[in-house]
């Protein structure tokens, strides 16, 4: 499998200009990317700027633990699928999942995902195995496309590769038949290819322009 093909090329910076936004679904476009994932306040521009072209439009929502109430959740994702939204990267509400109130859990999640496709975002760097099995069992059952390790801010960013290969073998057995997506400090070709042989279908990374590279040269 092409790594650049699997790639949400991805800009969630605080700070991104829309100059910077434009230049982020250029590169997607002319390198072929799966998407390209930014916080909500991009979606139009993004979605426009896409416009004609097979890369999807993904939305961050909720970052970094997905504590905003479920009606606040809900606005958010109404509003990116009204502005040209393809698909949504929602967080998982990581302390309920700690708490393991899993009936809440679902009810959001299934709400959620009859409003568009959702990747859906369980935070597996701050929990233990048996909670990324649950979560990712939860997923599933929610009707979500894809289940997602971490966003920024997620401690998973700073472990090693071998620890995030491990999270996404439990969540590919847990998850069956969905999308399993890396994300999280993933930088470079060889982590890149590391996460697709351990299940990822889809890395979401801002280095994407220099793993293509380095994928074009290999």
């Amino acid at each position: 499998m092409s790594v650049i093909r699997t790639i949400d090329h991805t800009n969630i910076k605080k700070d991104a200009t829309k100059e910077a936004i434009d230049k982020t679904c250029d590169e997607a476009k002319e390198y072929g990317f799966h998407g390209v994932c930014v916080n909500p306040e991009w979606v139009r521009t993004v979605s426009e700027r896409l416009e004609g072209s097979e890369v999807k439009t993904v939305v961050l929502i909720d970052p970094p633990m997905g504590l905003s109430s479920h009606e606040e959740r809900m606005v958010a994702c109404r509003k990116a699928q009204e502005e040209g939204a393809d698909e949504l990267d929602i967080v998982i509400n990581i302390v309920d999942i700690k708490y393991e109130r899993h009936d809440k859990v679902l009810e959001d999640l299934k709400e959620i995902c009859k409003i568009q496709n959702t990747k859906v975002i369980i935070g597996s760097g701050y929990l233990t195995d048996e909670e990324v099995k649950k979560a990712s069992e939860l997923t599933k059952e929610a009707g979500a496309i894809c289940v997602k390790t971490a966003t920024s801010k997620d401690p998973l960013e700073e472990r090693e590769v071998e620890e995030k290969a491990h999270h996404l073998r439990l969540m590919k057995e847990h998850a069956p038949g969905l999308l399993v997506k890396a994300s999280g400090n993933i930088k470079n070709y060889r982590q890149a290819r590391y996460m697709i042989e351990a299940g990822a279908d889809i890395i979401g990374t801002s280095s994407g322009v220099e793993i293509a590279k380095e994928e074009n040269v290999s």
